[in-house]
């Protein structure tokens, strides 16, 4: 089939790269001349385990092309991707003016049926929306009669495991209209789908609106897992109790089950905290409070601060001349993304309490120094060193600070640990180590929620 996806971001490129993968024929347009020309030179502009390999294999192919020429990307496909930005407006809700401007490429240059997929995370009636800019434009030339649908075929891709999730998803959700347009929206919907269906049926069909906000509810109960589990690994630091055992204990549960039930330094990236909001601001529109989401939010700002409140108790509240060594920059492993990363509260509050900061993340290093440089003055910033190895970031630290749990911190050289740093202290804002293990090296070992074995 021939496919044309917008956009060329984490999921318009992984989209449009798996898609080709199938065989399908996928044009993939972007505004940002650069972005094109990198991804035509065999680069690609995010970190994503597998996907540069992908792409190079479809370019190679003839199936997975780049381009920023609008009017050919909606003459070559009949399936329309809509893949492009969301971020959050001031009042956090989600800014939808690219996506609306696809649409108004689309309704400028189509020729024929089209079926348009927004595929961008998206607030309830934005297809609604989209489909009010196509048929603005088709008015404009005259072109009313002219066919199309738009369909909500939200993505469930996680950054890390993106290409492994998109090639065997859990599910796929396609939202549609019962009108004949939407119909025939719906006949080639499945047939791009099928490869995915010869085990057993993974679509769930549903009306449009519905499909748009099972995105949100699906982010919205994770995101509400993660800052629960945050609280009560709070409560078992006072309480002396150990939020591992707990974990375990709950999540055999078949009703609660194991995943996203890690207590840490709270979530960030690209979906959770733009998809809580938008949902509240979604609730606002219709009078009404979605009081836990407002909680799971406040918990998780709060959480961010944890790793600092736990280097002040340890060290003081004046952190003049001190060094701190930090593990981990991005807001999880197997990405470079900096979004709303706990990391970049910890550096902030270290720093304005007067430390240096030694840091290390395996792929993350080049964000890390672009998006800091917007969070810290010069002189902030000059305080921050980059080191190429995590080892060189302990040379003359006070402590260890985890903050991303990359596998490459999981079985590190305790002896090399302790030698290094001025003090046998880990912050561990991931419980990657069991503590008594720890006390038996000889190492000061404070976790998120397990006190009772931290030797206090």
């Amino acid at each position: 089939m021939k496919i044309t996806i917008i956009g060329t971001g984490y999921v318009g490129l992984v989209t449009g790269a798996c898609l080709a993968e199938l065989g399908n024929d996928v044009f993939c347009l972007d505004v940002d001349q650069r972005k094109i020309d990198l991804l035509n030179n065999g680069g690609i502009p995010i970190h994503e385990p597998g996907l540069e390999e992908v792409v190079a294999r479809n370019r190679a192919s003839g199936r997975l092309q780049f381009s920023t020429d609008v009017a050919a990307s909606v003459a070559h496909g009949q399936l329309q991707f809509i893949a492009v930005g969301t971020p959050p407006d001031e009042d956090g809700s989600a800014d939808l003016q690219y996506v609306l401007a696809a649409a108004r490429n689309i309704g400028r240059h189509m020729d024929g049926y089209k079926v348009i997929v927004d595929k961008s995370t998206v607030p309830v009636g934005t297809a609604d929306r989209v489909a009010a800019a196509v048929r603005e434009e088709l008015r404009a030339r005259g072109e009313e009669s002219m066919e199309f649908a738009v369909v909500s075929n939200p993505e469930f891709l996680k950054e890390g495991a993106a290409v492994d999730d998109f090639m065997r998803p859990d599910r796929i959700v396609i939202g549609h209209d019962d009108s004949p347009a939407g119909q025939r929206a719906r006949d080639l919907m499945k047939l791009l789908y099928a490869p995915f269906n010869r085990n057993h049926e993974r679509v769930y069909w549903m009306d449009v609106r519905s499909a748009e906000f099972t995105k949100y509810a699906a982010n919205a109960m994770l995101a509400t897992r993660i800052s629960f589990m945050n609280e009560l690994a709070n409560l078992a630091d006072q309480v002396g109790a150990d939020i591992e055992a707990v974990r375990h204990g709950i999540g055999s549960d078949p009703r609660i089950g194991h995943s996203f039930l890690y207590a840490g330094a709270g979530y960030g990236g690209s979906c959770f905290p733009k998809d809580v909001q938008a949902l509240e601001r979604t609730a606002r529109q219709y009078d009404q409070e979605l009081l836990i989401l407002r909680a799971v939010e406040a918990v998780n700002d709060r959480q961010k601060q944890v790793l600092g409140r736990k280097v002040v108790q340890r060290f003081g509240d004046d952190l003049t001349g001190m060094t701190f060594a930090v593990w981990g920059l991005a807001f999880k492993p197997n990405t470079d993304d900096m979004r709303e990363a706990p990391s970049r509260v910890l550096l902030k509050e270290l720093i304005e309490r007067g430390a240096s900061v030694a840091v290390h993340d395996p792929v993350a290093m080049e964000e890390a120094q672009r998006v800091l440089a917007l969070d810290l003055s010069e002189a902030q910033l000059a305080r921050v060193d980059f080191k190429k190895t995590p080892m060189e970031a302990l040379d003359g630290a006070e402590a260890l600070v985890i903050v991303t749990e990359w596998k490459a911190f999981r079985s590190p050289d305790f002896e090399q640990i302790k030698a290094r740093l001025k003090h046998p202290v880990i912050i561990d804002g991931r419980n990657l180590f069991e503590p008594p293990l720890m006390t038996g090296l000889g190492i000061e070992y404070h976790g998120i929620g397990r006190s009772v074995l931290t030797g206090k």
